[in-house]
C-alpha cells in the first residue's frame, strides 16, 4: 500500500497528484497566486523606466544585483523577457546584459515553477481532461528537450510558461536546465540589440547567430519528434 505521506522531493517528482487530495485548497491558492501576480504587475506598471539609467549610476557595483531582483519580479508579473533582455543590454552592455537577464530569468523560472506547483498542481490533477492528461504525459516523457524548445520560442510570456510547467509532471531539474539552454541564445541576441541602442557600432551580423541557433535547434527537435512518432506508430499499424 502506497504511503500517504508527501515525498520530500515532490517539486522534482513527475508523479501526478491524487485527484481528490486538497480539493478545499484549490481555489484559495489560485486566487492568492493571481492576486500576487496582479500586485507585481501593478508595481511593474508604476516603475519609472526613465529613471533606471540614473539609478544604475547611483548604485554602482550593487546595480546588477538590484537589476536582477527587479527583473525577476517583472518576469513573474508576466512582463515579456524580450523587453527585460533589451533593457539589461542597454544598461549593462551586451555581455553584462545577457548574463544578468539570464540570471533573472532562471530565478523567475524557479519562483514561477514553485508557485505553479503550489497553487495549481492538485487542481490540474483533479480536473484535467484526457487531452490535457495526454499533453502532460507527453511533456514529462520529452522532459529537457520539450522545455528547451518551448523556451526558444516566444510563444507566451516567460512567467506564464513557468506557472504552467509548475502544474505539469515535468521534473524540476529538466525544467530548469531546459530553461537555461533555451534562454541562452535569445538572452545574448536581445542584450546585444539593447546595447546597440546606446552604442550602434556594436551591432553586427554576429548578433543574430544565437537566435538562428535557437531556430535550428527547434527545427531539429520537431523533426526528431515527428520521426519518433512515425517509428512508434508503425508496429501498431502493422
Amino acid at each position: 500500500m502506497r504511503s500517504a505521506q508527501p515525498d520530500a522531493g515532490s517539486a522534482d517528482a513527475a508523479q501526478p497528484a491524487p485527484a481528490g487530495r486538497g480539493t478545499g485548497t484549490h481555489w484559495p491558492r489560485l486566487v492568492a497566486l493571481a492576486g500576487l501576480v496582479g500586485l507585481a504587475g501593478f508595481a511593474a506598471w508604476k516603475l519609472p523606466l526613465e529613471k533606471l539609467p540614473a539609478w544604475v549610476d547611483q548604485l554602482g557595483p550593487a546595480a546588477p544585483v538590484v537589476a536582477v531582483l527587479v527583473c525577476t519580479v517583472l518576469l513573474c508579473a508576466l512582463v515579456p523577457r524580450t523587453a527585460i533582455s533589451l533593457g539589461c543590454g542597454a544598461l549593462f552592455g551586451a555581455i553584462g546584459g545577457a548574463v544578468w537577464s539570464l540570471t533573472a530569468a532562471l530565478l523567475a523560472a524557479t519562483i514561477t515553477y514553485a508557485a505553479g506547483r503550489w497553487a495549481g498542481r492538485d487542481f490540474v490533477a483533479a480536473h484535467a481532461g484526457d487531452r490535457l492528461a495526454r499533453l502532460d504525459r507527453w511533456l514529462a516523457r520529452r522532459g529537457l528537450l520539450a522545455v528547451m524548445v518551448v523556451r526558444l520560442q516566444p510563444i507566451a510570456p516567460f512567467g506564464l510558461v513557468g506557472y504552467a510547467y509548475g502544474t505539469s509532471s515535468v521534473r524540476f531539474r529538466h525544467y530548469l536546465l531546459g530553461t537555461a539552454l533555451g534562454g541562452l541564445p535569445s538572452s545574448f541576441s536581445y542584450a546585444t540589440i539593447g546595447a546597440a541602442a546606446i552604442a550602434p557600432h556594436s551591432l553586427s551580423w554576429l548578433t543574430f547567430i544565437p537566435a538562428a541557433t535557437g531556430i535550428l535547434i527547434s527545427a531539429a527537435a520537431a523533426l526528431h519528434w515527428r520521426r519518433q512518432t512515425r517509428t512508434t506508430a508503425r508496429p501498431a499499424t502493422a
